[in-house]
């Protein structure tokens, strides 16, 4: 049990098996040494073995909130959801943004723990400390927007006032091998297959029905300070001062016309630096600009909404009217961002920006995720150009029309195609011999950032615990912003060290759990603050580094322990020099990703022997989890409390 602030320290351990509902505390040390949200996720995971079937009732699905979600703390309402991953086979931690985390937090949770398989579908409703299992079989085959309208009446809540939800589509109960969990805003945790594992179990939805409790600060007058002292970093960025530009005022999307500039866009399944390369090789009349931030904001903009306790309101609700198959389609959707609008729109060949918005609004009624599913079909166009799809139809570059119908099938599994992509780049590469068109690292595909262009982000890829990720080591913060400053893009020497440190600050952010645009702005000096603040700790910001990297090292331990070392850490192909390379256009011509100097550096840095983290480094983090037993090795497994 913990008596740090910031905590509720209670767990809800549910059984789906049996229905049964336990409840237990938080151990002291296990906060002081993992946090919460993505630390205390993995942390749980280790009472499995790691080496289980992702898609068995032996998996788990942890939804955990950290200290700092639901409190004052800026950006503070995000929930990290973790999980075995069926896309990868790694552990996964997967966040959304919203009012998910902090009702959670106020309803008298610091986490829910879900195990086994309900016999039927239920759902979760979460109020005043307790859980309760009701039947979802009406809900089954629903998407996440009627779901979400159907389970407000039954409730009786309100989504704008005490009501969150987090749901899945049919594409998590199909098994689509990327599915993912949709809050009530549209926001989604979406990679990695955690609505996969979701619908394995025959959870729909949990409802939370939020109280009014909010941690209090332990140490008020530390925490002001380090409140203050953010707040004032914040509104002095230029990434992140609100009404200023920057996220405040494109979102995410922001970085479309950048990364076209810098030709830094992947484009045509990662062929093309960027659009206009695209272009001027094969005359194709496509342009970034007309899915940018800037384009969205002059023409489809209606709305700017927040999640718990930010100022910079990143979300960019967008209402389009265009035709579809003859029919007046209208979508008023949560959200345009960067890296939904890169894979399905530049990536598959097309800049159509409200075909675009269509797609995304489908995928979150669907819950599949918007990167994996564009750049599956992006895939999917390459090999019908190489011929490799000839049996089951294939999709041609560009056809945006046939990809907003094509989400909804592979959510479905409705044909021979869509039941194919829908098993993720990994499955479909090995039953059709199709290693070079895949974009993926460890089973899941890149996002809208080109290795050849930001050499940082090619490690960061390779050494991701997540597969390819840009939010594990956000390098574009020094390579494209100048965050903490400016580095050249396009030098690989120094990417390995930075890139740890990107990890290893993220690694924290997640565990508090805060959204990381804060890492735009603040610094760990304000992170010690605000942490020590709310829960009485007296944290050094040398010793907070360190958490960072246990965190990093331990999720590194559990994929070795799934049999994942450094021959994992790759790219694909076409990014590298040699007889399948493709050399980056434009500013980008001629590059390639150095990635076995950047790994070297990396493994030196990091103290890995070839991907693996060795006995040593586990003894001075003093990681002593033994897996499968949720302890330190050698004690015995102690019950949960009820």
């Amino acid at each position: 049990m913990t008596e740090l602030g910031g905590f509720q320290d209670r767990i809800g351990e549910v059984d789906l098996s049996s229905g049964a509902v336990n409840y237990r505390g938080i151990d002291d040390e296990d906060a002081k040494k993992y946090i919460g949200g993505r630390g205390l996720g993995v942390k749980y995971m280790f009472e499995r073995d790691p080496d289980i079937d992702p898609m068995s009732d032996e998996n788990r699905l942890c939804f955990m909130n950290g200290p700092l979600t639901g409190t004052q703390v800026t950006m503070s309402g995000r929930i990290a959801v973790v999980t075995k991953s069926p896309l990868t086979g790694t552990v996964t931690d997967s966040h959304h943004g919203g009012w998910s985390g902090a009702r959670l937090k106020w309803s008298g949770f610091d986490g829910l723990i879900f195990d086994g398989k309900a016999d039927k579908p239920v759902y979760a409703v979460v109020e005043d400390g307790d859980v309760e299992l009701r039947d979802a079989s009406h809900l089954w085959g629903k998407g996440v927007h009627e779901t979400r309208d159907t389970l407000e009446e039954e409730v009786d809540g309100s989504y704008g006032k005490n009501l969150s939800l987090m749901a899945i589509g049919p594409g998590g109960e199909n098994g689509v091998k990327y599915a993912c969990i949709v809050n009530e805003d549209d926001r989604a945790s979406g990679r990695g297959g955690t609505g996969c594992v979701m619908g394995s179990k025959n959870l729909k939805a949990i409802v939370i029905k939020s109280g009014t409790k909010m941690p209090k600060p332990a140490d008020p007058e530390t925490f002001k300070k380090g409140y203050q002292q953010a707040m004032t970093v914040i509104r002095e960025s230029d990434v992140t001062a609100p009404n200023e530009g920057g996220l405040s005022m494109y979102g995410t999307n922001v970085l479309m016309n950048v990364t076209e500039e810098m030709d830094g866009l992947p484009t045509k399944n990662g062929k093309y630096t960027s659009t206009k390369s695209y272009n001027e090789t094969e005359g194709i009349d496509i342009d970034a600009e007309r899915v940018s931030g800037e384009n969205v904001r002059e023409n489809i903009l209606v709305d700017e909404p927040t999640c718990h306790s930010c100022p910079v309101a990143c979300k960019k609700e967008v209402e389009v009217t265009t035709m579809h198959k003859g029919e007046e389609m209208n979508v008023r959707m949560e959200s345009y961002e960067y890296e939904s609008a890169f894979a399905l729109g530049p990536n598959s060949g097309h800049t159509e920006r409200d075909d675009i918005a269509l797609m995304i609004d489908r995928c979150n009624d669907m819950g599949i995720d918007t990167i994996e599913v564009g750049n599956m079909m992006a895939m999917a166009m390459e090999m019908t150009e190489e011929g490799k799809l000839d049996d089951v139809g294939g999709l041609d570059w560009g056809d945006s029309e046939t990809m907003v119908d094509m989400i909804e099938m592979v959510s479905k599994r409705e044909g021979d195609l869509a039941d194919l992509l829908a098993e993720g780049p990994r499955r479909v590469a090995e039953k059709r011999d199709a290693h070079g068109n895949s974009l993926a690292v460890k089973g899941q595909t890149i996002p809208a950032y080109d290795p050849r262009c930001m050499k940082g982000m090619g490690i960061a890829y390779a050494t991701s615990n997540r597969g390819a990720c840009h939010l594990r080591g956000y390098t574009p913060a020094a390579e494209i912003l100048g965050i903490p400053e400016k580095v050249d893009p396009y030098a690989w020497e120094g990417k390995g060290e930075l890139t740890a440190v990107f990890q290893d600050m993220h690694s924290i952010s997640d565990s508090f759990d805060i959204c990381k645009f804060n890492a735009f702005a603040e610094g760990v000096e304000e992170y010690v603050l605000q942490y020590n603040g709310m829960t009485g700790l007296e944290v050094t910001e040398e010793e907070l580094w360190t958490t960072g990297e246990r965190i990093y090292n331990l999720e590194r331990y559990y994929n070795n322990l799934a049999g994942f070392d450094g021959s994992d850490d790759s790219l694909p192909e076409r990014f590298l020099e040699g007889e399948n390379g493709i050399a980056g256009q434009g500013a980008s011509e001629g590059e390639f990703c150095e990635l076995d100097e950047m790994k070297e550096e990396y493994y030196a840095h990091r103290g890995w022997v070839d991907g693996v983290v060795p006995d040593e480094k586990l003894d001075e983090l003093g990681i002593d989890i033994g897996p499968g037993t949720g302890v330190s090795a050698g004690d015995s497994a102690a019950p949960a409390d009820d």
